[in-house]
């Protein structure tokens, strides 16, 4: 299994994700900047985590314009998997490769703490390494974390059961109905806020992170 990950100006957890992934395949992934036109052949995009282009603007609305996103758009409408972990579901919901948005935390403060969350389906490729319901910790560092979305659309999510994670403890950044992460309509792309590549070396004391990367190379093997 052959993964890719994009970089953009201000991303910091590129590294992280590349350890997780290497834990769960034996094998590193490949790099692809912001300003390139394609991603190389691959069976796995990821968007890391970090402040895109400073997060200006909004975050990662600019990110979500930037050269390599249309490759990536076009990937993901074709099919291949995409993983956007915290700026990364924020770049996804701005490229309208994922519904909604996220919004400042009700608090206004920047949260970095661990969190409990629900896995709410194992029917995926991103959770196929859980059970249904099973509760997994993850750490959360995001200022804008705040899922929101208009009623019709938090239905359909619901509907269609494209909720991936829920905050189960306490929903302390505000997100609508306690949305963690969620999927688009053919369960190929997954946005979450939580870090679960933070969450996969022995030594941090938790490695409840390790069976989503797990899950996911034996999915694409």
């Amino acid at each position: 299994m052959q993964a890719a990950i994009v970089i953009f100006p201000g991303s910091n957890r590129e590294r992280d994700l590349a350890m997780a992934l290497k834990r769960a395949s034996g094998r590193e992934p490949l790099t692809v900047w912001h300003g390139d036109s394609t991603v190389p052949d691959c069976d796995l995009i990821l968007l890391p985590g970090g402040f895109a282009y400073g997060d200006y603007l909004r975050c990662g609305a600019m990110a979500a314009h930037s050269p390599i996103m249309r490759d990536v758009k076009a990937r993901a409408e074709r099919g291949t998997p995409v993983l956007g972990i915290c700026n990364g579901f924020q770049i996804l919901t701005e490229a309208g490769l994922l519904p909604g948005a996220l919004l400042p935390n009700r608090t206004l403060a920047f949260a970095c703490r661990d969190v409990t969350l629900r896995v709410e389906s194992n029917q995926t490729i991103f959770t196929c390494g859980y059970t249904a319901g099973q509760t997994v910790r993850f750490p959360v560092a995001h200022h804008d974390g705040s899922y929101t979305a208009d009623e019709a659309t938090l239905d359909e999510l619901e509907d269609r059961n494209l909720v991936a994670f829920r905050y189960c403890d306490d929903n302390f950044n505000g997100s609508a109905r306690a949305i963690a992460g969620i999927y688009n309509r053919s369960r190929t792309v997954l946005g979450l806020m939580p870090h679960p590549e933070n969450a996969t070396d022995p030594l941090f004391g938790n490695t409840d992170g390790q069976a989503l990367f797990d899950g996911l190379v034996g999915a694409l093997q």
